[in-house]
């Protein structure tokens, strides 16, 4: 049977509890829900990039990236991306980021996407992205 493997990037804190940012188990990546902080500084509470949908938006997707790429995957190998805003009107905004985004990545085919609005994440937090790959 295949090990299941946890992953943390050097860009990202220890989880505050039993869970993983990330675990692979054969050609499956699972990366959990990322959000807007910024690289981990040894000793410091994680930060959030700044107050805007953009800013939080893009670093989400550098988190997201970070453990993909500590798994062996790209985005071309996601499958599956939920993206979780904490406020409805944010839709159309978060739309163009993605599109400019996945644009600039060269992607060969876009993942399968759901977004929905959550509103339990920590305060001043306004996006929260988690995806699925298989690796080739």
């Amino acid at each position: 049977m295949t090990e299941k493997i946890a992953l943390t990037p050097a860009t990202h804190t220890t989880p505050p509890a039993r869970f993983s940012h990330g675990v692979r188990k054969g050609n499956i990546l699972q990366v959990a829900g990322q959000v807007g902080f910024l690289p981990a500084v040894e000793g410091q509470a994680p930060t959030p990039v700044g107050p805007t949908l953009c800013e939080q938006t893009l670093q989400t997707f550098a988190n997201v990236r970070a453990i993909l790429e500590e798994g062996g995957a790209t985005w071309d190998d996601v499958m599956m991306m939920r993206v979780y805003l904490t406020d409805v009107d944010h839709f159309a905004e978060m739309n163009e980021i993605y599109d400019q985004y996945f644009e600039e990545q060269g992607l060969k085919a876009p993942a399968a996407a759901r977004t929905t609005v959550y509103v339990g994440l920590p305060k001043g937090l306004l996006i929260e992205i988690d995806a699925l790959a298989v690796l080739s």
